[in-house]
């Protein structure tokens, strides 16, 4: 099972990763598709933990640099054959069913969609319709290899607390948190394609999810929030002389930051309350 999952996890961030690099009809297919594949993660994984069986999210690097969209296609098509042969050794037939119908339609739609041309590794460090300096171009991509990492970072620690908890005042706040970072990560992969910079988050490391202080580490998250206002603020005043679209949307950005902290301290609150801890 742990097998199915980390392959699920592999498989998803591709499907994402085509979904940034497309710019047809194409894209937002591929995109609800990647969305698809994580709910079979969290599924399969709730799997795991009922199991007691022990797991991480430790995965293999997954390759996306094409130069034509049918190849990543066929790539995730052969994943994708692979999970459902291997749904057929799991315990609970119908989760196994439900992600294999799933799959099946999903290669179905794959297999038919039409080729693109990608330009989504071309290193050109263009935004089109945005004019920027070469300080402001240099400030944008290094927030977006940032950013882009730390918004996967904690779509995978958020969803790991969540699996391992039974608090449901908790747990809607993680699920919100998972779904903002989600927003987040879908716009800087955006971004990071149409620039030619895009790239697959590193692994995270197990000792940023296994969390086992969570008072330290709501206190520690809401310190990351201020900081990356802080980072939002600077883009936003790096670019707001070249566009000032470009420059809106990062203080629209730096303003869910603090939707964010607010969350965060809510947490933190209940927790403490729930706990009896001062």
């Amino acid at each position: 099972m742990k097998s199915v999952m980390i392959k699920i996890h592999e498989v998803w961030l591709g499907m994402l990763m085509a979904g940034f690099m497309s710019n047809t009809q194409n894209k937002q297919t591929l995109l609800n598709f990647a969305d698809i594949l994580f709910r079979h993660f969290t599924w399969v994984e709730e799997a795991i933990i009922k199991s007691g069986e022990n797991y991480s999210y430790d995965r293999d690097n997954v390759p996306i640099k094409v130069e034509q969209l049918k190849f990543i296609l066929k790539d995730i098509e052969s994943r994708l054959s692979d999970i459902d042969l291997q749904l057929m050794s799991l315990e609970d037939k119908a989760l196994a069913s439900r992600i294999s119908s799933d799959i099946n339609y999903m290669i179905s739609v794959l297999v038919r969609m039409s080729d693109e041309t990608i330009v989504a590794f071309n290193m050109n460090r263009f935004l089109e319709g945005y004019k920027l300096s070469k300080e402001a171009t240099d400030a944008l991509t290094l927030f977006l290899f940032e950013e882009s990492y730390k918004e996967y970072e904690l779509i995978m620690i958020y969803n790991y607390l969540k699996a391992h908890s039974q608090d449901a005042y908790m747990n809607r706040i993680f699920q919100i948190l998972i779904d903002e970072s989600m927003f987040h990560l879908k716009c800087f992969g955006d971004m990071q394609a149409k620039m030619g910079i895009l790239a697959t988050p590193r692994v995270v490391m197990k000792e940023l999810y296994q969390v086992t202080d969570i008072v330290r580490f709501l206190k520690d998250g809401i310190d990351e929030e201020i900081l990356a206002k802080e980072e939002c603020k600077r883009l936003a005043e790096a670019v707001a002389k070249d566009n000032e679209d470009l420059a809106r949307f990062f203080d629209f950005i730096n303003n869910q930051e603090n939707y964010h902290i607010a969350l965060m301290e809510d947490a933190l609150n209940h927790y403490k309350e729930v706990n009896s801890i001062e």
